[in-house]
């Protein structure tokens, strides 16, 4: 597997929600998000490449199978809204693309197989956009 990259500011906040996540509901809802922290390399956010997925990047994906485009905000459960498509680290997808590049393919269970989506655009990403 290649490594992802991961803002040292977005580690540290993810690791105190699976360690807050555990304690209500054990280590099914974070395993995945979990291992992936694992493999990633941290980066100062100052250096985080522009084509990385972080914590509240808008990203377009393109499923490979049907050629569909699926574009979603990777957000903390508290602000998950999935009808603005504003999709918890804790789902799947959100999971599989977080510290992923433009160009990589990411594939995550479906209740019937697997999905494999391609990283076609990152349309906002907080790092790079600067400062408020």
């Amino acid at each position: 597997m290649q490594p992802i990259y991961i803002t040292k500011a977005d580690h540290a906040k993810l690791v105190t929600l699976i360690q807050a996540e555990r304690q209500v509901g054990g280590d099914q809802p974070v395993g995945a998000l979990d291992t992936e922290l694992k493999r990633a390399k941290l980066v100062d956010s100052a250096v985080v490449p522009p084509d990385v997925v972080t914590m509240n990047s808008v990203v377009r994906l393109r499923e490979l199978k049907s050629k569909t485009e699926l574009e979603i905000t990777l957000v903390y459960p508290k602000d998950a809204d999935v009808g603005r498509r504003k999709i918890s680290i804790l789902a799947p997808v959100a999971t599989a693309v977080l510290g992923c590049r433009v160009g990589d393919q990411v594939e995550w269970p479906l209740p019937k197989g697997t999905a494999t989506y391609a990283i076609e655009a990152i349309l906002y990403q907080p790092e790079a956009a600067g400062p408020l």
